[in-house]
């Protein structure tokens, strides 16, 4: 069974989506995933989420180490004081290619020494999919369409049964939002990294957003949770409440 969450922009801030979040748990969402971006800190907007919710977990979807060190990250998480069992501390290795497998594993090892929040680690490649089941318990994966989803979750299960595969997927709010949408699109497949993710699977990234409930059905029973990255007009408080309804 494919568990449906939500993935915000956390440029939104703690206090907008602090507003919105109660509103994501009743709408029966298994977790709400906050986007780290420069000069956002989505560990401080997911401890204000948790505050107004009783059992949607939050998580971050994904904090670059190249510019958050473990020690960083673990100083945030006593800090905030976000309850464990709710927390899922997702990382990514940033744009920083040299070294990248080496100081995500540090990384996680030190994560995993001093938290028992769940880690997932974004999962571009193959590398990093490997490093993802052989020391988290989540992979993060993305950009992908609904056969290539499902080949690599079998290939994670393959290698950790009990680790979870977690497709986060663009997807358009409503008709105004689909510019915004190809633009995020064509500026991802310029960026090196996502270029040869693009190439090595012979994919266009607009063939993995998800447009309509017909687009997003084909995602269910190929991944274990769903992501729905709502792109909306402006990212405001309100046009993820219109989602809501819009995403089951």
């Amino acid at each position: 069974m494919t568990r449906i969450s939500l993935g915000i922009a956390g440029s939104l801030g703690p206090e907008k989506a602090a507003e919105i979040a109660p509103y994501v748990e009743a709408a029966g969402f298994h977790a709400l995933w906050i986007n780290e971006t420069q000069g956002i800190n989505a560990l401080e907007v997911a401890a204000a989420v948790a505050k107004e919710t009783d059992r949607l977990v939050v998580a971050t979807g994904v904090i670059a180490v190249d510019h958050r060190p473990a020690s960083e990250i673990l100083d945030d998480l006593a800090r905030l004081e976000i309850p464990a069992e709710r927390l899922v501390v997702g990382i990514g290795s940033g744009q920083k290619r040299e070294g990248a497998l080496a100081r995500m594993e540090q990384t996680l090892a030190d994560l995993r020494a001093a938290t028992t929040a769940r880690l997932a680690v974004g999962a571009l490649g193959p590398k990093m999919r490997r490093l993802a089941a052989e020391h988290a318990d989540a992979a993060v994966l993305s950009w992908l369409s609904p056969e290539e989803a499902s080949a690599q979750s079998d290939e994670l299960h393959a290698r950790q049964p009990r680790g979870s595969a977690v497709l986060y997927a663009r997807t358009s709010a409503v008709p105004e939002a689909r510019a915004r949408l190809e633009k995020e699109a064509a500026a991802y497949a310029e960026l090196p990294a996502y270029a040869r993710h693009f190439a090595r699977l012979g994919i266009d990234p607009l063939d993995t957003v998800i447009s309509s409930p017909e687009d997003r059905d084909r995602y269910r029973g190929t991944i274990d949770e769903l992501v729905l990255r709502a792109v909306t007009p402006a990212d405001r408080a309100g046009e993820y409440l219109d989602f809501l309804p819009l995403a089951h």
